[in-house]
């Protein structure tokens, strides 16, 4: 148990470092990513008023599943006039399925 407790609070410190250098407005919103066991969830937040612009997930663990997410996101970001994001990976390496999203949205042409 005190392993998991160890392991958790370095996990919420990652995660804070990274989000303390990374805030959205309406013009360019954060692009956050989360990962469970099961889906992929990616989200477009405007962290000026609070609110969340644009949200897609999916069920799957897959490199390809991961990309058409991002894909997704993009063009609907697109119907919305936002080309401009700032990419927030949370406690996340930057490979495998982060990557593809990432790269995904790029393919619609949304700009990180």
């Amino acid at each position: 148990m005190k392993l998991d407790k160890k392991i958790n609070y370095k996990r919420q410190r990652r995660i804070k470092r990274v989000r303390s250098k990374i805030f959205g407005t309406a013009e360019k919103p954060r692009f956050c990513v989360f990962l469970s066991n099961r889906y992929i969830y990616a989200q477009l937040i405007d962290d000026s008023k609070g609110n969340t612009l644009i949200n897609v997930s999916v069920e799957g663990k897959t490199l390809k599943e991961a990309k058409s997410l991002g894909e997704s996101l993009a063009k609907k970001a697109k119907e919305k006039n936002i080309m401009e994001v700032v990419f927030d990976r949370r406690n996340y390496k930057y490979h495998g399925r982060i990557k593809a999203l990432a790269d995904g949205a790029r393919s619609q042409g949304l700009k990180f």
